[in-house]
């Protein structure tokens, strides 16, 4: 299957789950996520502001702030670069892809995050992801130093062969019930 039918037939899945189901798969794969030692030790966790039928990022947010760590959300520019700027709930704008994002252009230093959470429509087994199309997070992550996660569905899972510019993430979370 290609690359883009694999992105369309995943959306759809994502966008069908049950609701029941996803707060519940959400709730667990944080509850797997904070029990990891690369959670516990981070102090700058990077994540995003997810669409609905996205993971839940709100959970992980509210709990990593209650845990004192800083939370980091995506910034993006054009020709695909991307920064990480600390999260601020009442200074964001809404962007063109309809995410939201900060408003301000102080990012932080790459060196300085811990962890990424990054996002994905599909997923092999070896953490290759397909995301929307952008490569945003393949550029960033090419030389990043800290440790990247990725949580899952099982309905996300497929085999494909990446190509060459891919990223893995180094830890998948995957629930399946």
């Amino acid at each position: 299957m290609l690359k883009d039918d694999l992105r369309q037939k995943v959306l759809a899945d994502l966008k069908s789950l049950d609701s029941t189901y996803k707060n519940e798969a959400d709730r667990q794969m944080l509850n797997q996520l904070v029990s990891t030692s690369i959670y516990k030790e981070a102090k700058y966790i990077a994540t995003y502001l997810a669409f609905d039928h996205e993971y839940n990022t709100q959970l992980l947010i509210e709990r990593a702030i209650a845990d004192g760590k800083v939370i980091l959300i995506p910034k993006t520019y054009p020709k695909g670069r991307m920064t990480f700027t600390q999260y601020d709930p009442n200074s964001l704008e809404k962007t063109s892809f309809g995410l939201l994002e900060p408003k301000g252009e102080e990012s932080i230093d790459k060196d300085l995050i811990n962890l990424i959470h990054v996002p994905g429509l599909v997923f092999n087994s070896q953490g290759y992801r397909i995301g929307y199309g952008g490569g945003y997070y393949d550029r960033y992550l090419k030389d990043f130093q800290g440790e990247t996660v990725s949580l899952v569905y099982s309905c996300q899972l497929a085999n494909f062969i990446p190509d060459q510019h891919d990223i893995a993430v180094r830890k998948m979370i995957t629930y399946d019930k």
